[in-house]
């Protein structure tokens, strides 16, 4: 039998997903299982020009009907992004001065351009092959696809770690919401005997950021601090808040371009920002319509929890629940390295063959594992 010390692998989650700033990583220590151990974390952010190539990417990717497929341009973007990748990972590791062989694996999501559970079909450019061959490292990729093909959303696949977390910290309230708030809002319910339940909210920071670019030129509202200088359109929130999503059962997931930006020049800038932040907060919300209980504690991830108006707007909503609504900091975690620390957890997870998703929060028909192995130098 081997001993405890050799079941723990040391991964670093590589993270895009569906934002288009940059590249977040992140090292965690685990035994993919109850034992987790965060380490070192950064951000590398993308250029403009690559931001713009990354945009148009969405567009270019809606005539893929098959997930090999890449059409205009998209094959040679996708090497393009796998290589800022392994110069990343380089990077990485000669700031936090981690030698060869330090790492065990990466576990490395890509760029999704393109979500179609419906479909059974899911699209993140990046060449775990390629990147494997430039890093010198294993690389666990293509997470999402076995949880399709065993009838699943392919989405969202944080939560067995947002499970290990809430486990191990004993801080806060249970029923506790686990929320990322990135270019799409995801939820992770952890019941108080431990139960899951998880699901795709609705729009996250992506209508915002595309309001302050096509209106402003600038990538996002820093803060909320535009927004805050506005109003709440209310006939603009009650047309979000009418899509059939919302109503729709769970489990479910969401592409970027489910709900339509805002038509340029319809709103004040300031009004806009404010407006798309409650659509945000609200959307949030309304996913308690599908929750087992009402959480008592919510903690948020990701950048949109650092926009004032989202966490102030959410903040009201749950006050008749007498829930306590938190940044990610404030219960011990790193919000803006989560997601990249569940890559890498994962990433174990996937070398163990034990499973990333279950029926209860991807819809799929089982428990089942995922990923593909590249090995170094192959």
């Amino acid at each position: 039998m081997q001993g405890r010390a050799e079941k723990i692998l040391t991964a670093l989650g590589m993270m895009s997903g569906t934002s288009m700033d940059g590249i977040d990583l992140a090292v965690v220590r685990s035994d993919g299982e109850g034992l987790v151990e965060r380490g070192a974390e950064r951000h590398f952010p993308y250029q403009p020009a690559f931001r713009d190539r990354l945009e148009r990417a969405l567009e270019t990717a809606k005539s893929i009907t098959s997930r090999d497929q890449r059409p205009g341009g998209l094959e040679e973007l996708e090497r393009d992004l796998t290589l800022r990748h392994a110069e990343a990972y380089k990077e990485f590791c000669r700031l936090e001065g981690i030698q060869s062989g330090g790492i065990d694996v990466i576990g490395f999501h890509g760029q999704t351009v393109l979500h179609r559970p419906e479909r059974a079909l899911t699209v993140q450019l990046g060449d775990g092959r390629l990147l494997a061959q430039e890093t010198g490292c294993d690389v666990v990729f293509d997470m999402r696809a076995n949880d399709m093909v065993h009838g699943g959303q392919g989405a969202p696949l944080v939560p067995v770690y947002h499970a290990a977390l809430a486990a191990a910290q004993g801080t806060f309230k249970r029923p506790a919401a686990f929320v990322n708030i990135g270019g799409l809002s995801n939820i992770t319910y952890v019941g108080t005997e431990g139960e899951l339940s998880a699901f795709d909210c609705g729009p996250g920071n992506a209508l915002i950021d595309q309001w302050m670019q096509s209106e402003a030129g600038i990538p996002y509202d820093a803060g909320g601090a535009i927004g805050s200088e506005g109003g709440v359109v209310l006939q603009v929130l009650e047309h979000y808040m009418a899509e059939s999503f919302f109503e729709q059962p769970v489990p479910k997931s969401l592409d970027r371009n489910d709900f339509l930006p805002l038509e340029p020049g319809s709103l004040p800038l300031a009004d806009g920002a404010r407006t798309l932040a409650m659509v945000t907060a609200r959307s949030i919300y309304r996913a308690t319509e599908h929750l087992p209980r009402k959480p008592a504690t919510w903690v948020l991830c990701g950048g949109g929890r650092l926009n004032r108006n989202i966490l102030a707007d959410l903040m009201r909503l749950c006050e008749p629940d007498r829930a306590t609504v938190i940044a990610a900091e404030d219960a011990g975690f790193n919000g803006d390295s989560m997601e990249a620390e569940a890559w890498a957890y994962l990433a174990i997870r996937s070398l163990k063959g034990l499973p990333l998703t279950f029926p209860e929060t991807t819809g799929c028909r089982k428990p089942v594992t995922g990923g593909i192995l590249a090995k170094a130098g192959k």
